[in-house]
């Protein structure tokens, strides 16, 4: 194998992460919370709900079912052709999912963190147990811990760009509008039974782990390729594990993707595993991955989605969006501390939203614009988010902050 040089991971990220060419299609990841009905408070075995959506077949739109550490069912949808084919095929498969958990008591629930029962550790994969040990070593076991155990978000999925310049024109709209994002949608004010006084407690996690590795790429003030950015800081995060030839999974090596170059041993392969490895919440990979977003009530999951695709895809709503944002672009953290109780954070939703809504049917999804508007004027034009709806009161005392038992 020949080595790999830091020309050659530009390329890597330069052909792969940033592959332009025009934007149409459209994806979305939810992850959801499975809970028991009749016990809120209980923690859910990964094993049975595998096994009750595994019995009911394939969901019948081709999204893809996986798991988070914690038992967090996700639903991947495959790209699709506009926002209208995406809702319409995602709701299908949600909803098939949601069928098969019902006879047994077990429903699918939005929240960005749960609320209510600590991190318990239900994944049997080398990867886990290795992230699960670098986080432990690095400082970071409480968050990284709620991180993959008790975090849900939905994750919106959009095309690069048709060329190098709109490429970079969409990857500064996207962290633009981050904050205004976490603000509209924030829907974690409790966790592990506990308050925590903001409106998004998983943006604050995301916040306090390995800052290498989910910092946005884009700073506030930055300019330039994006390809170089994402390749920077690709170079300087630290590997987080490896597998070596005779197929043992090392965690923490101890060393910078940079670092691990001069040694002369990564190829292409251990490239794009450490790149799966970084969690910042704008990540290109082939397309843009917005992962700022509180899994919201479920039924307002198609809401950011559309918001977020509107303000991209159309020309007209990207210049409000761009001249929205800019103002707050920098403000991720009083976006997850105050939501829209933030003026100018609040006046930049508003502005969204109505050029997302103004844009929907353009975009050939007139049939969202309801559901969009109702969230609009349920919580956005009201200065409010999820977050900021009562909270039921712990039926009793708070569980364990962290539970680790095999699957």
């Amino acid at each position: 194998m020949s080595r790999m040089t830091v020309d050659d991971v530009y390329q890597h990220i330069r052909g792969v992460c940033f592959k332009t060419g025009p934007p149409g299609t459209v994806g979305a990841e939810t992850e959801w919370l499975v809970v028991d009905a009749a016990d809120p408070a209980a923690h859910v075995p990964a094993a049975r709900v595998r096994a009750l959506v595994g019995a009911a077949g394939p969901p019948p739109r081709r999204s893809t079912v996986s798991y988070e550490p914690g038992g967090q069912l996700e639903l991947s949808s495959p790209p699709l052709g506009g926002l209208g084919e995406l809702h319409a095929a995602l709701g299908r498969d949600i909803a098939h999912v949601r069928d098969a958990l019902a006879p047994e008591g077990l429903a699918l629930a939005g929240h960005g963190v749960d609320p209510v029962r600590g991190p318990r550790f239900q994944a049997d994969h080398p990867r886990y147990a290795c992230m699960r040990e670098y986080f432990r070593s690095g400082g970071f076991r409480d968050a990284g811990m709620a991180m993959m155990c008790s975090t849900a978000s939905v994750q919106v999925n959009l095309d690069i760009g048709a060329d190098r310049a709109d490429a970079a024109r969409r990857w500064r709209l996207a962290h633009a509008l981050g904050p205004v994002l976490v603000a509209a949608f924030a829907n974690s004010p409790m966790r592990a039974g506990r308050r925590t006084g903001l409106r998004s407690s998983r943006q604050a996690i995301w916040t306090e782990l390995d800052p290498c590795r989910t910092l946005p790429v884009l700073r506030e003030g930055a300019d330039g390729d994006p390809a170089e950015a994402w390749t920077r800081y690709a170079l300087d995060a630290r590997v987080m594990l490896l597998r070596t030839p005779e197929g043992r999974w090392v965690s923490d090596p101890g060393m910078s993707f940079l670092e691990w170059l001069g040694k002369g041993e990564p190829g292409a392969a251990d490239l794009a595993y450490h790149l799966s490895t970084l969690f910042p919440p704008v990540r290109p990979r082939g397309w843009l991955e917005l992962r700022m977003i509180d899994a919201p009530p479920v039924p307002y999951w198609p809401v950011p989605v559309a918001v977020a695709t509107a303000l991209l895809d159309d020309p007209a709503a990207s210049r409000a969006a761009e001249d929205a944002a800019a103002p707050v672009a920098h403000l991720w953290a009083e976006a997850a501390r105050r939501g829209l109780a933030h003026p100018p954070l609040a006046a930049a939703a508003r502005a969204c939203f109505a050029a997302a809504l103004d844009a929907l049917p353009r975009l050939g999804a007139p049939a969202l614009v309801p559901l969009v508007d109702e969230y609009a004027r349920r919580y956005v034009e009201r200065g409010r988010a999820p977050a900021d709806d009562p909270c039921p009161a712990p039926a009793g005392p708070p569980p364990p902050q962290s539970e680790e038992v095999p699957t």
